[in-house]
């Protein structure tokens, strides 16, 4: 355990760093000695568990023993799920197609068909599954593939038309090969097409029925190796299914017929039924319908056989949806379906073919949901789904991991939660209920948080690997809803194109259960937590006029083009609080050359608004429009539950909201954060007039007017000075131009992000590019462009572009801060926008003089500055709902590289000290109750001396400790030259405090607290997708997830202890149990042979018989491990038992054979004895001349 004395390292010390290093800078510190207990050993990196919809799903499979379901994507991943908490992922590493899976009913083992032509074996026996052997095809390509139940011989169907078998044990190929040739009539001209079914019949195992895609149907006598029957049919094939007789079976046809056949009939079907289609009078064939896709026939022993098929709806149906139609007896049912149907199963209650199937569910595999329908109650109502796969219900666009909360929070979570749960469901348990739990010892609550598209924030339980949703709540309820069709043009069309109200980002308080959500149309949305149902009569606005210096603008100053406009006001008819100072006539208006001022993006709902249990509105803030130009998007978030403060920001400035008192404490642009001394301020970037700052700074509801101190004045207005007719003209001129390139900019970035996979053309391009790209987009304020980017059939993802000309210089020095102030506009487009980029909430040490901590704010901005903002809050009760919260600047604390992504505030003894909150209570509960709770947290005990807090601050450069209130910097260690971080907290794990980071070149670091000491640094992913970027998360004990496809959560891990024990906390998908036993022949069957027919395939298909298939036609790949080794090879505890009990086994058996041999050799020693004693007594007494 390393020991740092910081008196002893600070000691004569330059400040010298590199890239690789963490060095100590120079400063005083009194005698403390933090003692570092986080080593390198204590970090680990691995996947855990992915949650949410298999994306691009392609094919599926089921278990009918041991209830598994299996389901294959369009990126070579297969998901398997069982009952609800035991799911696993695998990944074929060739990424190619999933196109069928087949499994071996009972045995733990699974068979997966890609479309690179290769043919896979999985193990189900462990816990996490692997490949045992591969056989890749090379010269035909493989359509269709079918395991008959209890057999070890897979047929293998391909494109031109032959038919190849394959033993699953040893995945070799069998010299038997059925040719298309002597398939079909030899008297026919044409190639039948590819096979597109293979089934064998359900009483005759030495007969099985190939699909050609041409419409051809041929049962073939495996024995006698030739065609037994040719049913031909003029349209396509595309699926058959068996009576369980084996008698007749069905065929579904691209013009949306279905044909049942006898099988001793070949001629002609025996029927021929068009579902869907109208059936004309004059007795001509019916119009075609859509293709049916697929046909199942299920018997039942009581009633009328079960017909389920996908597709087949007339042409000129009015539903566009897919459906699913289920036929029983003289009944139809069509069921829609909200997504296009990939595939669908239908549940029996036998694995046997030839018994009455006895169907009680249909599982349909939609392109973004999974269906179970069930076939037992009227109404086929479907089953509650148990697995998390409503996350893309509406696209994700932020997500928030929240690790160890307070234990309380789920459970009230839920509470509130399960009276959102829809009606109407099947009342059976689910039937998908194979494998079981695991064991896992960590168990501690978690917590994911999901903003979407729509404007809803759902809270998910991730608690011990599994995930559940526990409340959904829907923050388009607050806005009144735009009418489509309406002749009024929407406003909030000028900034997004569609989803106005999806979540930008998300700031929770776990411990207050105070959430505060920031929307892409400038909004933000403030509520509390509250277990009773109420009914707010008038919503709470406060409208805020945000608006950045015109200096940093890239136009001239158009002040003189509209008069001066002070602070919005808000309307009557919402009944909000105005801001103090304002002109009751200022309301919002259109300028003359059709501009909007002083609008909103979104308008708020004014009827009364009833409010379920849970997260209720407290306060809605709308940014609006300023001179023609919409509000900026809001780039960063922080809330305050015991300062009852909220705080915003984004490229014009920042705004401090006091939620208690629904008032605007601040509005100031980033500039004038700075003081005048302060070495790091924005001077004027050119000689145009600068517009003269106006306006109060604080509103309060008691109406009086309380001067602030200078710095925390309000741009509110623009400059009045007028211009001549020329320079106006010019400046129209040029304004119109930087506009127009505006739009054809921010055009191209989202082409850009839109196109960035197909335009790469290497991997290390691939990765430039795309960093480069997110460079920019971090490294820059947000601008108007709202970019919706679409990624072939996959939900949008958000992207927010600023528009600029040039990049800032992320990897200067820090002596090369000072920028050149030329009077130029070449220097002015050089320099771009500084925006905040996040916020903090402290009880700390705002100045150099405080010898106490007192209530501050600390901000980063996007280049690279960190300044503090002093709090100065009245008393507790009902002074604080009277008396006004002071704030003002502090100036620069400390600058770094690149933009300031995370800062925290560590104790003397190196603990990381949480932001103060108020404990949680009831809102609505009576005044004096509520008064009588509420408490704001006490500030931390501070130690006496000089420094007594330390704050780190990471940027996406650097990251560096300064000790407080001395403002000395302790430590600093550049994280990366070449890249860029995209995320870093200050994560708690169980051993320490460490810095966590995810760059945009893939690599995962970790570093000590506070010497920022490099812990761990793996090259884990690199950045191929935007959505990593934007959902990327650490959260504490070394947890970590981010959104790996559309659909889905990758949860991983980079903590040793949790991948000791993730083996253990992962659930089994194979349990042992006895396969039911084979239906009963019954006596008259038996007696005269009308039951099923065996057939021993190995004296078929075996080397002796078939010969040795051709060495050129597949290749076998084997997979780490061979089948013996694999049967105990599940790791951990678990695994070392089975090896343990294997090992025992053999030698128990090996034992047991040398018994028997010693047993026999002793019978043999008898024997011997015993003759050899016989022929003694034989010879015993006589001479030797008698022998």
């Amino acid at each position: 355990m390393k020991k740092f004395n910081i008196r002893k390292v600070l000691d004569g010390l330059t400040a010298s760093s590199s890239s690789g290093t963490a060095s100590p800078q120079p400063g005083t510190y009194q005698n403390d000695v933090i003692q570092e207990t986080l080593q390198s050993e204590h970090f680990q990196l691995c996947k855990t568990v992915r949650h949410g919809f298999p994306y691009q799903p392609s094919s599926m499979a089921f278990d009918p023993v041991q209830k598994i379901l299996a389901i294959g994507t369009q990126s070579g991943a297969v998901r398997l799920f069982g009952r609800a908490g035991v799911e696993c992922y695998c990944q074929h590493d060739s990424g190619a197609a999933v196109i069928q899976l087949q499994f071996l009913v009972n045995e733990g083992a699974l068979v997966s068909a890609l479309a690179d032509d290769s043919v896979h074996l999985w193990n189900l026996r462990q816990k996490q599954p692997a490949i045992l052997h591969t056989l890749k095809f090379n010269r035909e390509r493989i359509t269709f593939c079918h395991l008959p139940f209890q057999s070890k011989w897979l047929y293998i169907g391909t494109e031109k038309g032959n038919i190849h078998i394959v033993n699953v044990e040893s995945f070799t190929l069998s010299g038997y090969v059925i040719m298309w040739n002597k398939a079909i009539e030899l008297s026919s001209k044409s190639h039948p097409g590819p096979v597109v079914h293979i089934s064998d019949n359900p009483m005759d195992e030495g007969k099985i029925l190939i699909g050609f895609e041409c419409g051809t149907v041929v049962l073939w006598d495996l024995k006698c190796k030739k065609a037994d029957y040719r049913y031909n049919h003029d349209e396509a094939i595309h699926s058959v299914a068996w009576h369980h007789e084996g008698k007749q079976f069905t065929c579904s046809h691209s013009d949306g017929t279905l044909t049942t056949w006898n099988v001793r009939v070949p001629a002609k079907p025996t029927i021929t039924i068009t579902p869907h289609g109208k059936q004309p009078k004059d007795g001509k064939k019916p119009e075609p319908c859509k293709p049916i896709l697929k046909v199942e026939y299920k018997t039942t022993r009581a009633g009328d056989a079960f017909v389920v098929m996908s597709g087949g709806l007339s042409y000129d149906t009015g539903c566009r949806r897919s459906c699913l139609t289920v036929m029983h007896g003289k009944s139809t049912a069509v069921l829609e379906m909200d997504y296009p149907i990939v595939d669908f199963l239908t549940l029996c209650e036998t694995p046997y073919p030839n018994d009455f199937q006895e169907p009680y569910a249909v599982v349909v595999l939609l392109e973004k949901d999974l269906v179970v329908i069930d076939l037992e109650q009227i109404g086929y109502p479907i089953f509650e789904n148990p697995y998390p796969l409503s996350i893309h219900e509406s696209p994700v666009t932020c997500v928030e991991y929240f690790a160890d909360c307070p234990p309380e929070l789920i459970p009230a979570l839920y509470s509130v939660g399960s009276r959102q749960k829809r009606q109407g469901y099947s009342k059976k348990e689910w039937p998908i209920s194979g494998g079981n739990w695991g064991q896992g010892t960590l168990s501690y609550p978690e917590i994911i948080v999901t903003g979407h598209a729509d404007g809803s924030i759902k809270f998910w339980d991730a608690s011990a690997i599994m995930l559940q949703v526990l409340y959904k709540l829907k923050t388009a309820k607050v806005f009144e809803k735009a009418l489509k069709g309406g002749k009024e043009e929407k406003p909030s069309t000028e900034i997004v194109d569609e989803d106005p109200f999806a979540i930008q980002t998300v700031s929770w308080c776990p411990e207050s259960r105070m959430l505060c959500v920031a929307g892409v149309s400038a909004h933000v949305i403030i509520y509390r937590f509250s277990k009773q149902e109420i009914t707010t009569e008038v919503v709470q606005l406060l409208e805020v006029r945000m608006q950045g210096e015109l200096n940093d603008v890239d136009s001239p100053d158009p002040a003189g083009d509209h008069p001066p406009t002070p602070s919005t006001p808000v309307p009557p008819s919402s009944s909000s609080p105005t801001q103090e100072g304002e002109p009751p006539e200022a309301q919002p208006f259109t300028s003359d050359d059709g501009s909007r001022d002083n609008v909103p993006c979104l308008k708020v709902r004014s009827a009364p608004l009833k409010q379920s249990p849970g997260y209720q509105v407290e306060l809605v803030i709308q940014l609006v429009w300023v001179s023609g130009e919409p509000p900026q998007q809001i780039t960063s978030l922080a809330v305050s539950s015991s300062d009852g403060l909220v705080v915003f920001g984004n490229s014009s400035g920042l705004a401090v909201v006091d939620y208690l008192q629904k008032s605007l404490l601040l509005n100031m642009s980033t500039s004038e954060l700075y003081s005048p001394s302060d070495p790091y301020q924005r001077q004027p970037r050119s000689p145009r007039k600068t517009r003269q700052p106006s306006g109060a700074l604080s509103d309060h509801s008691d109406g009086n007017n309380v001067s602030e101190e200078k710095s925390n004045k309000s741009p509110t207005s623009g400059s009045t000075t007028p211009t001549n007719s020329d320079d106006e003209h010019k400046q129209k001129r040029f304004i119109e131009m930087v506009k127009s390139k505006s739009r054809r900019f921010s055009k191209t970035v989202s082409n850009d992000f839109a196109k960035m996979s197909k335009k790469i053309s290497s991997p290390t391009e691939q990765k430039t590019g795309l960093e480069e790209r997110v460079r920019q987009q971090r490294s820059l304020p947000y601008k108007r462009c709202f970019c919706c980017m679409k990624e072939g059939m996959e939900s949008r993802s958000l992207l927010y572009v600023h528009r600029t000309l040039s990049v800032p210089d992320v990897n200067a020095k820090d002596s090369s801060f000072s920028r050149s102030r030329s009077s130029s506009v070449t220097s002015i487009e050089r320099e771009s926008r500084e925006a905040i980029s996040s916020f903090h909430f402290s009880e700390s040490f705002p100045r150099k003089t405080d010898s106490s901590p007192s209530p501050s704010l600390w901000l980063g901005t996007t280049q690279g500055t960190v300044l503090v903002l002093s709090l100065s809050l009245p008393p507790t009760g009902d002074q604080r709902l009277q008396q006004p919260v002071g704030v003002s600047s502090c100036g620069t604390l400390i600058r770094l590289k690149g933009g300031i992504l995370t800062m925290a505030f560590l104790d003397s003894l190196g603990a990381v000290l949480p932001p103060s909150y108020e404990p949680w209570s009831e809102p609505n509960a009576p005044d004096e109750e509520k008064t009588r709770r509420r408490r704001p947290a006490s500030p931390p005990p501070t130690q006496e001396g000089q420094d007594s807090q330390y704050a780190v601050v990471c940027s996406e450069k650097q990251a560096k400790v300064v000790g407080l209130p001395s403002q000395s910097c302790f430590f600093k260690h550049n994280i990366t030259e070449s890249s860029f971080v995209l995320r870093a907290d200050v994560v708690q794990m169980a051993a320490g405090l460490c810095l966590a980071c995810f760059c945009a070149n893939g690599h995962i670091m970790t570093l000590s607290l506070p010497s920022l000491r490099p812990l761990l640094d793996v090259n884990y992913l690199p950045l191929t997708d935007m959505r990593i970027a934007r959902t990327f998360c650490f959260s504490n004990l070394g947890q970590a997830l981010y959104l790996t496809s559309p659909t889905e959560i990758q949860r991983i891990t980079y903590s040793q202890e949790t991948c000791d024990n993730l083996q253990e906390m992962m659930g089994e998908l194979f349990t042992p149990l006895e396969t039911p036993e084979a239906p009963n022949r019954g006596f008259f069957k038996g007696l005269f042979g009308g039951g099923a027919q065996s057939l021993d395939r190995e004296d078929l298909f075996g080397e002796t018989a078939a010969g040795k298939a051709s060495r050129s036609l597949a290749q076998h790949i084997p997979g780490p491990q061979g089948m013996e080794g694999m049967k105990g090879a599940a790791s951990g505890v678990v695994g070392d038992l089975a090896r343990a009990r294997i090992a025992l086994d053999e030698r128990g058996q090996k034992l047991g054979e040398l018994e028997d041999r010693t047993a026999a050799m002793m019978a043999s020693a008898d024997s011997f004895s015993k003759h050899a004693h016989d022929m003694m007594l034989k010879y015993k007494d006589k001479k030797w001349y008698q022998l």
